[in-house]
């Protein structure tokens, strides 16, 4: 499984020793060891922190820990059991297997995927009737190989049904034995076989009516069946041709035609730091009603020690002042404005590769051709997250009209700024305002305790001293201030 890791047999040749290297490299005996066999409640120990076992995924904890206990645990299970162990804690247990890059990056599991598809499998839900209760949602949501052979098979199997019921009545009535007689009163014309019994009940179900084929006045009992067959026909024709419209007229591929831009970008505007992404519909009909959402999925353990793997937590893209609402003419480009309120208050240049998160966007809106609402999604991990960086502008003048160029909708350019976190760049200008104060309360004291005019060459040498003493004061708290930050 391991090839290419030192330290780590294949399958065939593990060995369970714990002698030092500089004791002796006679070998032990070979002990096969089956991890489903050992207790799943273990504790791990980290930095002095006590985890639970399932514990070994949080994204809290640093990656080279989880690395060294998957590792530790894989080379130690067999290959058989491989494939539960996969299954077990398919995205958060420290079980999962480590795909290795050519980089040698280990590559995690993503929530939502670029295109929007969620990777998330339901396991065994035990209660599948309820799916039959809405048989209509059922059908449309199938794949459209499984819908495409179930609108086959309502109308084959009612065919073939109702032709094997006037197949029989045709039988007891003795309509098979009298054909071409004319003093005998049949019930069904021309129905001497199966598979003229097949061919009436498609003529009499699609009201195709080629006139060799008929029920008469004779019997009763084939006209009540040709009145259930035209009902039966009815209703699924209703059903089958409801769902292949809404099947089709759905607009989950209308969100192939809205773009979100490849990264994220951290900077500077209007004087604060924002998170920004850019989103853009290349479609002319616009979406209506546009309106833009962020949840930030991240695992974390409470101070109870509960652990909470993909805790959703929301993201202000300006619902409080009507900026999430969008008029999606040409690109816009989306900020989260990094406040005290904002999840993102404390991450800076350096730690931000440290995390493991994710960014989830979901543009909802009201397609203007349908009056249908669509929904588009996309993510973000912090791989995709830009420090320092702004987008190009992809918008200029073209013979009197706006010109969008969308070969410049994921182009950035990088800038000089601060690698701190927002809550630094908050303090610091605080402890700055701090310091302007205290000086200009400084001066004012001084304006104050002037003394005569007599004393003018004395008051002079002493207010140099002063302002020397608070010269030298600010510097050494200014160099301390940065010394904590």
């Amino acid at each position: 499984m391991f090839p290419n890791l030192p330290g780590v047999r294949s399958p065939n040749q593990r060995r369970y020793s714990q002698a030092p290297a500089a004791v002796s490299t006679r070998q032990r005996l070979s002990v096969p060891i089956n991890t489903d066999d050992l207790p799943h409640n273990r504790r791990i120990s980290m930095g002095g922190r006590v985890y639970p076992r399932h514990s070994g995924s949080d994204l809290s904890i640093p990656n080279y820990t989880r690395s060294t206990r998957t590792l530790s645990r894989s080379a130690l299970s067999k290959a058989g059991s491989e494939k539960s162990l996969r299954q077990r804690c398919k995205l958060m247990d420290d079980d999962r297997p480590i795909f290795a890059t050519a980089l040698g990056k280990q590559k995690r599991q993503r929530y939502v995927m670029k295109d929007g598809k969620c990777k998330v499998n339901l396991g065994d839900i035990g209660e599948n009737m309820r799916f039959l209760s809405d048989i209509f949602t059922t059908i449309v949501d199938l794949k459209y190989r499984w819908f495409l052979f179930i609108f086959t098979m309502c109308y084959m199997v009612t065919w073939v049904l109702f032709g094997i019921v006037y197949f029989l009545t045709a039988f007891i009535w003795d309509d098979l034995n009298h054909q071409g007689e004319e003093d005998w009163e049949p019930c069904f014309e021309n129905v001497d076989s199966f598979v003229s019994a097949l061919l009436f009940s498609v003529e009499s179900q699609r009201t195709i009516g080629y006139g060799s084929r008929m029920v008469t006045s004779n019997c009763v009992t084939g006209l009540l069946m040709l009145m259930a067959q035209s009902i039966v026909g009815s209703m699924i024709d209703a059903m089958m041709v409801g769902c292949m419209f809404v099947k089709i007229a759905r607009p989950k591929k209308r969100a192939e035609t809205l773009k979100f831009s490849k990264h994220c970008v951290v900077s500077h505007r209007d004087k604060k730091l924002q998170l920004m992404f850019r989103l853009g519909d290349l479609r002319d009909s616009h979406m209506v009603d546009a309106k833009i959402r962020a949840k930030l999925i991240k695992s974390r353990h409470t101070e109870e020690g509960e652990f909470i793997p993909l805790e959703q937590s929301e993201i202000n893209l300006g619902y409080d002042t009507g900026k999430d609402r969008l008029f999606l003419v040409e690109p816009q480009i989306i900020c989260h404005h990094i406040n005290d309120e904002s999840p993102f208050w404390e991450m800076r240049s350096e730690t931000l590769r440290q995390e493991q998160f994710e960014i989830i966007v979901i543009l909802e809106g009201i397609v203007e051709s349908t009056g249908m609402t669509c929904q588009a999604r996309t993510s973000y991990t912090e791989d995709e997250i830009l420090w320092g960086h702004r987008f190009e502008s992809c918008i200029t003048m073209d013979k009197g009209a706006f010109k969008v160029d969308y070969n410049l909708f994921d182009k950035t350019f990088e800038l000089n700024i601060q690698p701190g976190s927002a809550k630094d760049m908050e303090e610091a200008k605080e402890l700055e305002m701090n310091e302007q104060s205290v000086l200009s309360l400084n001066w004012d004291h001084l304006a104050l305790t002037c003394p005569a005019a007599q004393h003018k060459e004395d008051y002079d040498g002493n207010l140099a001293s002063m302002i020397h003493n608070i010269t030298e004061e600010m510097s050494v708290d200014v160099k301390e201030s940065d010394l904590e930050i």
